[in-house]
C-alpha cells in the first residue's frame, strides 16, 4: 500500500511525456515501467511485455529508462541514452524497435555491449547531436524512482491514465508474468468486473 500511495503522489512523473510511450494518447490504463538494459529480469520481462501490447493496443506502455547498473557497465547507460535519443528524434515505433533490438540480443548482466547498441539504434536511421542532453531525463527518471522507493528494476507501477486511486492502482516491484499484469490492467482500466 505505501508504494501504492507513493505512485499517487508522483503520477504527473510517471505519465510524463518526457518518458518513451507507446499507445494511444487517450488511453484509460498505462503500464509504467522502470527498466535497465543490463537488467536479467528485465530482460526475461521484455517478451512478457511485448506481449501485453499486442494485447492490450488500447493501453499506454511508458517506458522509463533507468540504468541502474551504469556505474558497473557503461553500455547501461550508453543504451538509455541512446534509446532517449531515438524517442525524441524518430518517434514510439523506433523506440520501439531499438528498445526490442536490444533486449533480443541476449546480452545483460554485463554482455550488452556498444556494437549491440549502434546495430539497434541504426535501424532508427542517422540520429543528430549528442546524446548527453539525455542525462537530465534520466537524472529526474532516477530521482522518481527513488521518490517511488525502488530498489532495483524492473519496477512495475499500472495505474489509469485519470481517476486513479488506491483502489486502481498496482505496483509490482520486481517481474510478474503475463496474468498478474493483464489482472493489473484490467483493474486500472476498470473491468475487473467488481
Amino acid at each position: 500500500q505505501a508504494y501504492v500511495q507513493l505512485a499517487l503522489q508522483y503520477q504527473a512523473g510517471l505519465l510524463s511525456s518526457a518518458s518513451p510511450s507507446v499507445g494511444p494518447a487517450d488511453a484509460k490504463a498505462a503500464v509504467v515501467m522502470f527498466f535497465d538494459y543490463q537488467c536479467s529480469v528485465c530482460a526475461r520481462q521484455a517478451p512478457v511485455i511485448e506481449s501485453l501490447m499486442k494485447a492490450n493496443p488500447q493501453v499506454r506502455f511508458v517506458f522509463k529508462e533507468w540504468p541502474i547498473f551504469a556505474q558497473r557497465w557503461t553500455p547501461s547507460l550508453t543504451a538509455a541514452k541512446t534509446g532517449l535519443q531515438v524517442w525524441q528524434q524518430k518517434g514510439a515505433d523506433a523506440y520501439l524497435a531499438y528498445h526490442n533490438a536490444l533486449y533480443a540480443t541476449g546480452h545483460d548482466e554485463g554482455r550488452l555491449t556498444q556494437a549491440d547498441i549502434d546495430k539497434a539504434a541504426a535501424q532508427a536511421g542517422k540520429l543528430k547531436g549528442k546524446n548527453d542532453d539525455m542525462l537530465e531525463v534520466l537524472s529526474r527518471t532516477d530521482a522518481l524512482a527513488q521518490n517511488l522507493g525502488l530498489h532495483g528494476t524492473p519496477g512495475m507501477i499500472v495505474m489509469p491514465v485519470n481517476g486513479a486511486s488506491a483502489d486502481n492502482v498496482t505496483v509490482i516491484p520486481g517481474g510478474a508474468d503475463q496474468r498478474a499484469l493483464q489482472a493489473a490492467i484490467d483493474k486500472a482500466a476498470g473491468q475487473s468486473g467488481e
